[in-house]
């Protein structure tokens, strides 16, 4: 799909924004996981999380898609049944990962595909800790496909992250359940927290290092559970709200965990005007309304501690960087590379195609910004975040801005153009 972004004058209005990704494939496990019904309301409707639904029911759990929620009846650690068919995990590499540290604890074997960019991810990252557990996972290159034999119970390890990575984490305290002890994962940066958060897990933090524990065969409670809206989704609006002249928007209902949201740490230090109203607790999260207004941005050196956290914010905050004052550079971001396409890569190439100032640098990219955009023809490159990313930047463009492979963005954010569009006023 092409779609053409024409430059606008003004922002205004409240978007509605999609449920978050990462809450919704974890609440979705760990009901599975317990006994019981669990209600989850907000469940995401993007392709990843929805993945994650289709694994599940493939494993024998009865996942109901209601109006505005999903039932999930769980039949405990030990409720799943034996796949008759590889479990296809789509373009989720979430659902790829934490599956994989389930099935690891499993009687029986499973193996678990993805579509041709799923496939392209780095798997070892998980493969190399669920093996110090005696798991019998084998890769392919590598990469997925993923097969995993079953070996009766695993071994308890106490495993040092080696990168700041959410998805290991949360892989490694999944398997940790079916283990023969206490499994505790130490990180040294923090990446997100919403596993532990929702298991109810034991956190023991010094300074920034953590220590997570899980019990094996823990108790994993059913009931209610709502989603906030997806900080990473809501961050191409704040950006839009903050870069297009005379824009205000209001964002509610979003998950403001402060290991999600260091953006607006980011983006306040380079001038953005955001106000977080209503701020309170949800289902264990932290939630907010933001009010966003146009404002002057300057460039700024990015803190390599701050990147683990505002990893998948940063096509967007790319784009920021080419409307601010001064040069934004940003280091330590190589872990950009290895997502559904070369991020460094795909942002630099389509900025500079617009006309920004931009240098690709091994681990980020060095943009100087205030250069006019001119709008001209850009590559989603199969990337969900680069093809929003590239929506917000044809608002700013002179003339008209062609995103091919736009369709992307449904990756986790179906209704985005549709949003957009509903949101410009044209004088």
């Amino acid at each position: 799909m092409i779609r053409t972004v024409t430059k606008i004058e003004q922002l205004s209005g409240s978007p509605a924004l999609p449920a978050d990704k990462s809450i919704s494939h974890r609440a979705a496990i760990l009901a599975a996981l317990a006994r019981g019904t669990t209600k989850i309301a907000n469940y995401s409707n993007a392709l990843d999380p929805q993945s994650t639904l289709r694994v599940l029911e493939a494993l024998g759990v009865a996942a109901a898609d209601e109006e505005s929620l999903v039932r999930i009846a769980g039949n405990g650690l030990d409720g799943f049944r034996i796949p008759c068919a590889p479990l296809d995990c789509g373009n989720s590499g979430t659902t790829m990962r934490l599956m994989s540290g389930v099935l690891s604890g499993m009687p029986f074997a499973s193996r678990l595909t993805g579509d041709a960019s799923l496939s392209r991810r780095p798997m070892r990252r998980i493969a190399s800790p669920l093996r110090k557990m005696g798991a019998d996972i084998q890769l392919t290159d590598g990469y997925a496909p993923i097969l995993i034999e079953p070996v009766g119970a695993l071994r308890a390890i106490t495993y040092p992250l080696p990168i700041a990575s959410a998805q290991v984490k949360s892989c490694v305290l999944l398997a940790g359940l079916f283990a023969d002890g206490p499994t505790t994962v130490v990180e040294n940066m923090p990446s997100r927290d919403h596993t532990e958060r929702m298991m109810g897990l034991s956190v023991e933090q010094t300074g920034t290092k953590r220590r997570i524990t899980v019990e094996p065969g823990m108790d994993l409670p059913s009931g209610s559970v709502s989603i906030p809206a997806d900080f990473s989704a809501a961050a191409f609006f704040i950006i839009a709200a903050l870069t297009v002249p005379g824009s205000s928007l209001l964002l509610e209902n979003v998950g403001i965990n402060p290991t999600r949201s260091a953006l607006l740490d980011v983006l306040r230090e380079m001038g953005g005007s955001i106000e977080l109203k209503r701020k309170r607790i949800e289902g264990r999260e932290p939630v907010a309304n933001l009010e966003v207004r146009h404002s002057r941005l300057s460039g700024i050196s990015v803190d390599p501690v701050l990147v683990p956290n505002l990893i998948d914010e940063f096509p967007a905050l790319l784009v920021a960087a080419s409307q601010a004052s001064g040069k934004t550079r940003i280091t330590g971001a190589e872990e950009l590379r290895h997502k559904e396409t070369d991020r460094l890569l795909a942002m630099a190439s389509n900025l500079s195609a617009l006309g920004a100032h931009v240098d690709e640098l091994p681990d980020g990219i060095s943009i100087e910004g205030g250069h006019t955009l001119v709008g001209t023809s850009v590559d989603a490159f199969d990337d969900h975040r680069i093809a929003m990313a590239m929506g917000i930047a044809g608002l700013l463009a002179e003339g008209k801005t062609t995103i091919v492979g736009a369709e992307s963005a449904a990756v986790s954010f179906p209704g985005f153009w549709e949003e957009l569009e509903q949101l410009t006023i044209n004088n």
